[in-house]
């Protein structure tokens, strides 16, 4: 009998969108071959086996899964919403957005051929690849909302440009990865960003730069995944404010010691203290 790698079977089977979120339930010992538990995602398997889930993924990556406790914490309602996703990838935020109500996607990301086909098909998505965000300065009509999940680049150097691109009563929801924020001498070998004070200096930063731009901060929180290096991120959203410099100081600086508090919190029940 003809046999294939099981993570490429799951995608073909369509229990999944993509080889990467099979390969990473594979390894979570989520996944099942004739009742007999796999975990590796290279095993080879009889084309015609029943596989099972027992924990199907509600989104086509867990980068969903964040957006969603954002969404969740802060109330947002993106029903009937114009949206822009930066860093779009495999598009969990966009997936996510759809699910919530979105009316409209523009999925934007430098690479290509990376967003899930059921994604690449839905009328509601624009699919906009090899595009830089931080060098495109509209888009075809302005936007409710922007999120963003972006790598190897500032958020202060994407919403330079991608502010523009918001209405009036717009907002943005994006999620912030110190490892990327931080700078070269506080990233430790691997990538990985553990010391709290470096943490509290990004979202500083961070913070000041967005309101900068006019950009109100109106929630901040950690996300309530861990990041694959081990990399603790924050979710910040704001909203557009056309004052000089949107917010205080000291209400950022309230909501920057609850979400590292949150931080410490997540980081203790990890390792079981």
């Amino acid at each position: 009998m003809k046999k294939e790698r099981l993570d490429r079977l799951m995608v073909r089977q369509g229990l999944v969108a993509t080889r990467s979120l099979a390969q990473r339930m594979i390894a979570a010992g989520e996944v099942r071959v004739d009742g007999e538990l796999i975990d590796k995602a290279g095993a080879k398997v009889p084309v015609g086996a029943r596989i099972k889930l027992t924990a199907k993924p509600r989104f086509v990556s867990r980068g969903g899964e964040k957006l969603a406790a954002a969404l969740d914490r802060f109330g947002i309602d993106v029903s009937g919403r114009t949206v822009a996703d930066i860093g779009a990838s495999t598009g969990g935020f966009t997936d996510c957005l759809l699910q919530y109500g979105a009316a409209k996607v523009y999925a934007i990301d430098v690479g290509y051929g990376q967003l899930a086909w059921c994604l690449r098909q839905d009328p509601r998505v624009v699919a906009m690849e090899r595009v830089n965000a931080r060098y495109l300065e509209s888009l075809p009509e302005s936007v409710d909302m922007t999120v963003s999940d972006v790598s190897f680049i500032s958020l202060r150097l994407i919403y330079h440009t991608a502010v523009h691109w918001l209405k009036p009563s717009g907002s943005v929801v994006s999620l912030i990865k110190p490892q990327f924020e931080a700078g070269r001498e506080s990233v430790k070998r691997g990538g990985v960003v553990r010391d709290p004070a470096v943490h509290r200096r990004v979202l500083e930063d961070v913070t000041h730069a967005m309101a900068g731009l006019g950009l109100e901060l109106m929630g901040l929180m950690v996300s309530p995944l861990i990041g694959p290096a081990g990399n603790i991120e924050f979710l910040g959203w704001w909203r557009v404010d056309r004052s000089s410099v949107a917010g205080s100081s000291e209400d950022r600086l309230g909501w920057i010691l609850e979400a590292l508090r949150e931080a410490d919190a997540l980081l203790r029940r990890r390792v079981g203290r």
